[in-house]
């Protein structure tokens, strides 16, 4: 007789059970999607500043050790100061950054205006409140 009545025993959850479970589900996803998502931003942001950062270090190498500021930014690229011009994290290409080229010199040794800057091609809003175009 035990084993009968352990045989009638019903196995497996209840409706209310599954309910509770994916209403808490729902609950930490709701939760944790937008706090995954800004960390994102952050990672990109971060990208972005490194990135505009080692470029104009390799642009105002060059501009010293050659006397003349490059024309293009394969021209750091060709002369050695970068493995690759990086991709901008915003917009996904490499050929989108902004590059700000002056008429003036900026050393007595410079032989040729050139780029002395670059900025970032996307028309975002930065978590700052800035456009990442004018970083």
């Amino acid at each position: 007789m035990i084993g009968a009545s352990k045989s009638k025993q019903q196995r497996g959850f209840t409706l209310i059970e599954m309910i509770i479970v994916c209403a808490m589900i729902s609950i930490l996803l709701g939760v944790m999607v937008p706090i995954y998502k800004i960390h994102i931003l952050h990672a990109n942001e971060a990208v972005l500043k490194q990135d505009l950062f080692s470029m104009r270090q390799a642009i105002d190498q060059y501009t010293q050790d050659k006397s003349k500021a490059p024309q293009d930014l394969n021209d750091i690229v060709t002369a050695g100061y970068l493995h690759a011009i990086p991709k901008d994290p915003f917009t996904h290409a490499a050929d989108t950054w902004q590059t700000v080229q002056e008429d003036v010199l900026t050393s007595i040794d410079q032989t040729a205006p050139g780029i002395t800057d670059v900025k970032s091609g996307s028309n975002l809003i930065s978590s700052e409140g800035t456009a990442y175009s004018t970083w």
